[in-house]
């Protein structure tokens, strides 16, 4: 199974801190040490809010929220990773994504590049920024899948996005009944199994791993907790 291990924000990271070299190595074992397992399927640090966008699409009216904000009032649903030439971009097809889901919060931000971290130099002539969307419903928490209607719809949008070269990937989270939070905080970890309600802070990152159960990923999670200190973490299944 694949899960979704994503981490949440605190007041350093959302106030545009950069991480410290020795977190950042820290970092880099363990997303090692998951790669050389062959269990890591992917994995991203997000910028702070005050870089991205809140939409909140209801009865056909559209909300933009310039950052910086807080957490969404639902839980992730899942999420799309868009390379585009502008923020507004991005948010043209977030809007798009939102006329076939209905009423939906999505939350648009840029992905942290290495050169973000000063750790390389920007390549020359690059034009496009990495978003990540993700957005936020409460039916979907509830377990009510998209209608036929809608999964028509979305596959069409998504067929669009893919031959214009904008989608890189997208995925689907499973209700957090099937997942679990770990909370580490003075070297005491806490696991809390879902369901659970949303976390106060926004996502900070997250990695994707392929492990046999939700007790594998816990165990991911646990080994991260050792090696970066006090954090919350979300495990969620993906569909």
């Amino acid at each position: 199974m694949r899960f979704m291990i994503m981490h949440r924000t605190d007041a350093q990271t959302e106030a545009g801190a950069l991480p410290s070299p020795e977190f950042i190595a820290r970092v880099g074992q363990m997303v090692g040490d998951l790669a050389k397992t062959g269990v890591l399927r992917g994995g991203e640090g997000l910028r702070p809010s005050s870089h991205g966008v809140r939409l909140q699409f209801s009865g056909g009216r559209r909300t933009v929220t310039r950052g910086p904000f807080g957490a969404a009032k639902a839980l992730p649903a899942g999420f799309a990773m868009l390379r585009v030439a502008s923020l507004d971009e991005a948010i043209g097809w977030a809007s798009r994504f939102a006329e076939v889901l209905g009423d939906v919060d999505i939350d648009i931000r840029p992905v942290t590049e290495v050169w973000d971290l000063g750790m390389a130099p920007k390549p020359e002539g690059l034009t496009t920024t990495r978003y990540m969307m993700v957005h936020s419903q409460d039916a979907a928490e509830g377990g009510a899948p998209p209608t036929p209607k809608q999964t028509a719809e979305l596959g069409r949008l998504v067929e669009e996005m893919s031959r214009a070269g904008v989608l890189l990937a997208t995925e689907s989270l499973q209700p957090s009944a099937m997942g679990a939070r770990i909370v580490s905080a003075g070297g005491k970890h806490t696991v809390i199994d879902g369901p659970f309600t949303e976390s106060k802070e926004l996502i900070a990152g997250y990695v994707i791993v392929d492990v046999p159960s939700l007790n594998d990923a816990k165990d991911v999670a646990l080994r991260y907790a050792e090696f970066v200190g006090d954090i919350e973490m979300d495990a969620r299944a993906l569909s």
